[in-house]
């Protein structure tokens, strides 16, 4: 999975709406954009292996 932080930067530099020999483009908003990269920032973190705090059970030799 690709990280959006630096497309996000790149397109906060850039102006939204831009209109050149009467085609124009017009970029998503930055709290949209926000919004996309902390989703599939969870959804990383969701598939990840490493799933924060595992309860095991402890138990040492020779313990009754």
């Amino acid at each position: 999975m690709s990280d959006l932080s630096e497309q996000i930067e790149t397109n906060a530099a850039q102006p939204k709406k831009v209109t050149i020999q009467g085609n124009s483009a017009e970029q998503h908003s930055l709290p949209d954009q926000i919004a996309v990269d902390e989703y599939l920032a969870n959804k990383a973190a969701a598939k990840s292996s490493n799933r924060g705090l595992l309860r095991t059970k402890i138990s040492y030799p020779g313990a009754t």
